[in-house]
C-alpha cells in the first residue's frame, strides 16, 4: 500500500505566473507609495520592508506591461462584475422593502427612515 505520484498535488504553474503578475504590479504600486511616503519614514520603512519581501517572490523584471495590463483589465472587470451585483443586491432588497406597493425609488431600507 505505497503511495504513487498520481496522488501528490502538482502545482498550478499558469496560476503561479497570473500571482507573480499581481505581485509584479504591487512592487510597481508599493515603490510609488514609498516615493510617497518617503523611505526615511515609518511608513516608508514599512512599506519598503514588504517591497523587499514581495521582490524577493517576483523579481524585478518579472512583469512584463502587457502582463500589468491583463491585471489591470481582470480587476476592472472582477469590479464591475460585483458592482452589478450589489445593484442587482439593492434593487431587490428595496422590492422587499417596499412590498411592491408604494416603495418607491427614494424609499429608505427599513430602519434608515429619518
Amino acid at each position: 500500500m505505497g503511495s504513487t505520484s498520481a496522488t501528490t498535488p502538482t502545482a498550478n504553474r499558469g496560476g503561479e505566473a497570473a500571482a507573480i503578475q499581481v505581485l509584479g504590479n504591487v512592487a510597481q504600486l508599493l515603490t510609488h507609495a514609498l516615493t510617497q511616503a518617503g523611505a526615511t519614514s515609518e511608513l516608508g520603512g514599512k512599506i519598503l520592508d514588504l517591497l523587499k519581501t514581495i521582490s524577493k517572490l517576483a523579481p524585478p523584471g518579472s512583469s512584463s506591461p502587457a502582463g500589468n495590463k491583463n491585471v489591470m483589465d481582470q480587476a476592472q472587470m472582477r469590479h464591475a462584475q460585483q458592482n452589478q451585483m450589489a445593484q442587482q443586491m439593492r434593487a431587490q432588497m428595496m422590492r422587499q422593502a417596499g412590498g411592491g406597493g408604494g416603495g418607491g425609488a427614494g424609499a429608505a431600507p427599513p430602519g434608515m427612515a429619518g
